[in-house]
């Protein structure tokens, strides 16, 4: 592991003595501008300084349909998701470098409606992109927030803004997640059990206790009889395993004490209750937080409630949960770094998730994770769920264990003629 004792976003490098990395373009050429984008001797290159400095000019910018299979039906108590439907984002700057972003898309988390009206919102950002005149990153982000606004276009907006700071990463041959701060360049997900049977649980809990897998993120909320049966069968398979519950606002107040209450009386502790209530239920969710931690000494963490950076300084005022959980997706780059700051100073926790995404955008969330350092709870584990990889390069996976070795940018990309 490389780490720093420090989690800035800011630090300085002799750009001359990085090798250049793997190439993430079909076009030779472009390969060989970016290789020769202009240098620097020691400078800083802290994410908010590169903001008001790198001038950008898109030369190309285009979205494509990226389609994958799900090993198995991911189901969750607010819907259900036979394949990945998403939207891959390439864009190209001037100087030959390439950037990769990814658009998630899940129903009734989202906002984006499908695919297409997806794919439509890319390609009006595209041409905008492609006909403004240079201007800094920031400028150029704030554009595109100003274009893309709030929870409403966030899928969209993040995957645009994914693929120009990669973009602006490898022009500068900085690795992402150095350029977020550069704690360190590897991190440990959990995993994910759907909402199954109890036998199908048990039988991913022992697959994935050989893969190393200690922390199981369930899935519950639909019904609360078969979810304590779950999670008797996995206790029985793997019982030192900890326990992240996700009820994706499926109980109401009173059926989320009666859960935790049960897995008491089973001596069983989760380590987080992530979004027992619906969204809209403030009361609900201070109640059940507050319960949950005096009682049962059980963290709860905010998720659908936290669309924007408005809930959370509502979550943090009125003490409505203890972590906040980070989605690119629904959020965007610019405001997730927003609200991390504002959840850092009051005190909250933090997690980081992601919808059911391939190594793109996991990619990327995961390079901003392990350069911060400040994710008490990592939730990055979707890839694994495919039952195709599409990216090539980017992040090493050794079961829990994402490193990235990568010399620039977040080190992924598409064979983007394969993906029409």
């Amino acid at each position: 592991m490389v780490g720093s004792s420090s989690s800035s976003l800011c630090f300085s490098l002799n750009i001359s003595q990085l090798k250049p990395g793997k190439k993430n373009t079909s076009s030779s050429s472009s390969i060989r501008a970016c290789m020769a984008a202009p240098s620097s001797s020691s400078t800083c290159f802290g994410f908010k300084n590169l903001m008001e400095t790198f001038t950008v000019d898109v030369q190309r910018a285009e979205g494509r349909a990226l389609n994958v299979p799900l090993i198995a039906p991911f189901t969750i108590a607010s819907s259900r998701l036979e394949r990945v439907e998403n939207v891959g984002i390439r864009i190209e700057l001037s100087n030959g470098c390439v950037g990769w972003g990814e658009a998630p898309l899940l129903p009734h988390v989202t906002a984006e409606e499908d695919q297409l009206a997806a794919l439509a919102k890319v390609s009006d950002a595209s041409h905008f992109l492609k006909n403004t005149p240079r201007k800094t990153l920031g400028l150029l982000l704030t554009d595109i927030n100003h274009m893309l606004p709030a929870h409403q276009f966030a899928s969209v907006r993040a995957g645009i803004e994914m693929a120009l700071i990669d973009a602006v990463a490898n022009s500068i041959r900085i690795p992402l997640w150095r350029l977020f701060g550069g704690y360190s360049n590897e991190i440990t997900t959990d995993i994910t059990i759907p909402i199954v049977s109890p036998t199908e649980a048990a039988e991913l809990a022992s697959k994935y206790r050989v893969q190393g897998f200690n922390i199981l993120k369930l899935k519950v909320g639909k019904n609360l009889t078969a979810d304590i049966q779950v999670l008797q069968a996995i206790r029985t398979v793997h019982p030192d395993c900890l326990f992240v519950l996700d009820a994706n606002e499926g109980y109401n107040s009173e059926e989320a004490i009666t859960v935790l209450q049960k897995l008491h009386e089973m001596e069983v502790t989760p380590i987080l209750f992530e979004q027992p209530v619906h969204r809209d239920d403030w009361k609900g969710l201070g109640y059940v937080s507050n319960v949950a931690r005096n009682k049962y000494g059980v963290s709860v963490a905010a998720d659908e409630s936290c669309r924007s950076l408005e809930d959370v300084k509502k979550i943090v005022k009125e003490n409505l949960a203890h972590v906040i959980n980070i989605k690119l997706a629904k959020l965007g780059v610019l405001e997730a770094l927003e609200i991390i700051e504002l959840a850092k100073g009051s005190g909250l926790d933090l997690m980081i998730g992601g919808m059911v995404e391939t190594r793109l955008a996991m990619g990327f969330a995961g390079n901003l994770a392990a350069g911060l350092g400040c994710f008490k709870f990592i939730d990055l584990d979707t890839p694994i769920l495919l039952a195709e990889d599409p990216v090539l390069g980017g992040y090493e996976v050794s079961g829990p264990i994402y490193k990235f070795s990568n010399a620039r940018g977040h080190g992924g990309f598409l064979h983007w003629d394969n993906i029409v």
